[in-house]
């Protein structure tokens, strides 16, 4: 019995620890899900810097004045002195069309002409002589009207014939093709005996383009919603891909006002509007098609509070309860009314999440201007304040208003090989 009796009451020992070790580790698993996360964070404080603010677009190179030449006759060029690449003056032979019809043509309208100058000097003296006869009442009326119509007739047949001259004149005088200013042949679209068109009645043959290479500039397609930003006057950093290594300069001088479409009717539909940089750089070769990308520099403000531009996130409001069914009831009694029809939007509010003491308050900010790395912030913060910066999955999923915080300290850049005997650590 006594050894029975020592077996339960081991039974109950055994039993009570185990239930205090349950017990012990419910506790334990209670207390460490009631455990408040800590987030890692970095940080960086509101600080006053200079924003210039940008609308960066892609584009081509191209000449600032360029000329295509079309021949205003048809016919076969017969010579044509110039090559693609060759520098031309003002006035330079370009082409000559072989002037054969032009000049028969010519000689034919000078034929009419003096055919109807001896019939005016003919018809002129017989009206003048009828005239005086009429005036002193020895000639008719009707012999009057039959002289006078003579000669007015002789008149115009002797205008009509000129004008064919003169423009049998200019046709030919148009066979011979002159540079219309100071530039570079920078395209040669036809070859010496090749018969080409002229503008007249057609559309011409574009023989070859003649621009002027010393004054060159940038030709950007800038979207809808950021031409609204872009102001004739602006500067420009151009980056043209064949010198990777420095930028031009530029001033934009002329923005377009009629937008062009591209995939009209579509999802993927694009709106963009010309913009004109006029290039400023002049130790730098362009050449027309060159393509590249321009920095428009919109605005531009100095000494104004900024932080990290992804320091700033949205959160959206909470959303307030379902009310009961019999107040749902009601509010739908009170939206038949006209004041209910109104529409309220309610804007995502822009918030960044100030550090302080180990938590985060979630503060709400407005912001002006930005560049790639910095915002402006016009209210909600004041220099000095930190601001979490990083990471982004904290800034944008996992803080909220009151979240605990430890603070990542930046990490020191290795340090390099001294020069000229002294080293500098950057944070």
């Amino acid at each position: 019995m006594a050894a029975n009796g020592k077996k339960s009451k081991k039974r109950i020992i055994i039993f009570s620890l185990i239930g205090v070790l349950v017990v012990a580790l419910g506790l334990i698993v209670f207390l460490g899900s009631k455990k408040e996360t800590v987030h890692l964070v970095q940080v960086e404080k509101v600080a006053r810097r200079t924003i210039t603010q940008l609308v960066t677009a892609t584009g081509k190179i191209q000449p600032e004045v360029l000329v295509k030449i079309s021949p205003e006759v048809s016919g076969e060029i017969v010579a044509l002195p110039v090559r693609e690449g060759d520098r031309v003056k003002r006035g330079a032979l370009l082409m000559k069309i072989k002037p054969d019809v032009y000049l028969a043509q010519k000689d034919q309208a000078s034929a009419y002409v003096l055919q109807a100058k001896a019939t005016l000097s003919r018809t002129k003296p017989e009206f003048e002589r009828v005239e005086a006869l009429f005036n002193k009442g020895l000639a008719s009326e009707a012999e009057f009207d039959q002289a006078r119509a003579q000669y007015e007739s002789a008149k115009a047949s002797a205008a009509q014939a000129q004008a064919s001259l003169d423009q049998a004149s200019e046709n030919l005088r148009k066979t011979t093709v002159f540079a219309p200013m100071d530039g570079t042949i920078s395209q040669l679209n036809s070859e010496l005996g090749e018969r080409v068109l002229g503008t007249v009645q057609f559309q011409g043959t574009d023989v070859m383009t003649v621009a002027d290479l010393s004054r060159m500039e940038a030709r950007v397609n800038v979207s809808e919603n950021d031409v609204v930003m872009v102001s004739i006057g602006d500067t420009v950093r151009i980056a043209v891909d064949a010198f990777s290594v420095r930028k031009v300069l530029g001033i934009g001088y002329e923005i377009a006002n009629i937008a062009t479409s591209r995939g009209a009717g579509t999802q993927e539909e694009v709106t963009n509007f010309q913009v004109k940089i006029r290039i400023v750089s002049k130790d730098v070769q362009l050449r027309p098609g060159m393509s590249m990308t321009a920095d428009i520099e919109t605005d531009t403000k100095a000494d104004v509070l900024s932080i990290p531009i992804q320091c700033v996130t949205t959160r959206a409001p909470k959303q307030e309860a379902t009310p009961p069914q019999d107040q749902r009831q009601q509010g739908a009694v009170v939206a038949s009314g006209t004041a209910a029809h109104k529409r309220t939007e309610v804007k995502t509010p822009e918030i960044v999440f100030v550090a302080e003491n180990g938590v985060v308050k979630a503060t709400t900010v407005k912001r002006g201007v930005a560049d790639d790395s910095y915002v402006e912030i016009t209210e909600g913060l004041t220099e000095g304040q930190q601001v979490v910066s990083g990471s982004y999955k904290a800034i944008n999923r996992e803080l909220e208003d009151g979240s605990k915080i430890r603070i990542e300290e930046p990490k020191k850049a290795p340090a390099g090989p001294a020069q000229g005997g002294t080293s500098d650590e950057h944070h």
